[in-house]
């Protein structure tokens, strides 16, 4: 009786350990399953704005990433074959393959393994040269239509737009001409920040007191997200803005409605103001603006600890109260 009763309770321990391993498996499975339909859903609303460019950098930028990563895969590509092939050819079970334990010495796979990486490394070398100086953010774009200059100036936690040949300002707000090579100077009224706008290409990054530059231009109509790209505090995930790439009547259109605010944009007084922290600001318009506002602007970093009085004692002021301003991101 007592062996008979063993025998049982070790059937129903066995069948209870069968029956989780069964579910087991089944969840292993539905996870598989459910894993391979929803990725496609969860990456449909990914989008990549370097492989779609809109302007003459961002093209050549996307050229330059399907160029190197396309010679990248003729070395990827094999290794990823041979290591599944070797690896069923001389698996376990397959008693037909040789076997030669001896075997240390190849002379034709070390060529390959040396002479094509060699070759791609050479060319990769070559392309990244002449690519680093054919775009550099510094270089002007040639163009039949003259460069137009805007200034772009980061704060906390917002862009500020100086067009200083028309004579007005906007925040969180972008708007050039299409066609147009754009020289954009870049600086910060705060913390290291980093400028882009994906769609047309390089980035720059932007320090306070410091005259940075770069180039683009948009070569089609359409409205495309500009951002910080450095980390810099609290509200550094809504730093973005749009940039809107008009036809020629669009812009002056557009000029000519910021020319409308009644708001002014005045170094240091009106700078004072907008340059306190403030995070998802509402875009604003400005009719007026400081002759040279953006000179202004460097030459009160350079002139001293933050320039001008006012423009110091304001930011040893927003240092002691805003600490995620500067501090944390340092």
């Amino acid at each position: 009786m007592m062996q008979a009763a063993n025998r049982l309770l070790q059937g129903r321990k066995a069948f209870l350990h069968w029956g989780r391993e069964m579910r087991k498996r089944n969840s292993l499975k539905y996870l598989s399953v459910m894993t391979w339909l929803t990725t496609p859903l969860l990456l449909s609303g990914c989008g990549s704005a370097l492989m779609d460019p809109s302007g003459q950098i961002g093209q050549g930028l996307k050229s330059l990433i399907i160029t190197a990563f396309g010679l990248m895969l003729i070395v990827v590509i094999p290794v990823i074959v041979m290591t599944i092939l070797f690896a069923w050819k001389y698996r376990g079970t397959n008693l037909a393959a040789k076997y030669t334990p001896n075997w240390e010495h190849s002379n034709i796979i070390e060529v390959f393994v040396w002479a094509i990486p060699c070759v791609i490394i050479f060319f990769l070398a070559i392309l990244t040269w002449q690519t680093s100086h054919s775009f550099d953010p510094h270089k002007p774009i040639a163009s039949e239509d003259e460069t137009m200059t805007v200034d772009a100036i980061s704060l906390d936690w917002k862009w500020l737009f100086i067009y200083p040949d028309e004579g007005i300002a906007t925040v969180n707000e972008l708007a050039i001409p299409v066609d147009t090579p754009i020289h954009f100077r870049v600086t910060s009224g705060t913390v290291m920040n980093s400028f882009m706008i994906p769609n047309l290409g390089s980035q720059i990054y932007a320090m306070a007191g410091m005259d940075n530059d770069v180039y683009l231009e948009g070569n089609e109509v359409g409205t495309f997200r500009g951002r910080s790209t450095h980390y810099s505090g609290e509200g550094f995930s809504e730093m973005l803005f749009d940039a809107h790439v008009t036809s020629d009547a669009d812009f002056q259109a557009w000029v000519d409605k910021v020319k409308q605010s009644p708001k002014s944009m005045m170094f240091p007084a009106d700078y004072d103001q907008i340059a306190k922290p403030s995070i998802a600001n509402p875009v604003e318009y400005f009719s007026q603006v400081s002759p040279d506002f953006y000179g202004d602007l460097i030459k009160s970093y350079k002139a001293g600890h933050g320039g001008t009085d006012s423009h110091g004692e304001h930011n040893e002021a927003r240092e002691s109260s805003m600490p995620m301003s500067a501090q944390a991101a340092e």
